[in-house]
């Protein structure tokens, strides 16, 4: 089979995984921000024992790989338990995939978080409740934006990095798009012993980073006034 004649077959494989990418990376943000604010509140409560939860589960999945913990949660219930929680389709093992990068990112997120609420200056409720300020109307009026614009750098950055990190949801047979484009390798849709179909992944992560990148940018220019 020609080139010519592999490219458009290769490209079909390349847009199917990442739709698959695609769909783990939005799933991941969706649930991940949320439950990371949760965690951050939680962190912060005037509640030992619910601090001391918290703080554990966030340092027991921060200092673990991603890896292990997607190899844990897909193959621990049916192991353990004899009970196949995921099953072994496609939309199985994007389910335990997301459940993973959620559980990982939102530990991630609530540190990020945490640091941005609290590097708001404590004079500016203080001068809120003096002006009569309920503590809602000074979080979301006064400390809102100036949370967002502190955590905004790291945020951006961890957002990228989960881009990339998807891909590890190839060590469960996840099909996104680098599993697809090694599949070219060891025999896919009658082509085998081919690596260029790994280079143009690399494009597909670079054009949507960049884009990230430039989406971030703007968002920082836009909150400069807080400077």
């Amino acid at each position: 089979m020609s080139f010519g004649e592999q490219l458009p077959i290769v490209f079909s494989a390349l847009n199917t995984g990442f739709l698959q990418t695609m769909r783990l990376f939005l799933i991941t943000l969706v649930g991940a921000l949320p439950l990371g604010m949760l965690l951050a509140i939680g962190e912060m409560s005037r509640f030992r024992l619910l601090r001391t939860i918290i703080k554990t589960v966030v340092w027991i999945i921060r200092g673990s790989p991603l890896m292990i913990q997607l190899l844990i949660i897909f193959y621990f219930p049916g192991l353990v338990f004899n009970t196949p929680l995921w099953g072994s389709g496609e939309s199985g093992r994007l389910a335990a995939a997301s459940v993973a990068f959620i559980i990982n990112y939102a530990c991630y997120f609530c540190e990020i978080f945490r640091g941005g609420i609290q590097s708001i200056p404590v004079g500016q409720e203080e001068a809120g409740l003096v002006l009569g300020m309920k503590p809602t109307q000074i979080f979301f009026r006064v400390k809102l934006l100036q949370v967002i614009k502190a955590i905004l750098p790291p945020i951006s950055n961890e957002i990228i990095t989960l881009v990339k990190d998807t891909s590890l949801a190839r060590i469960i047979a996840l099909q996104e798009i680098i599993w697809a484009g090694q599949a070219f390798m060891k025999g896919s849709r009658g082509i085998s012993g081919v690596i260029w179909p790994l280079f143009f992944t690399g494009v597909y992560y670079l054009a949507f980073t960049g884009i990230l990148t430039l989406l971030f940018g703007r968002l920082e220019k836009k909150l400069s006034f807080f400077r």
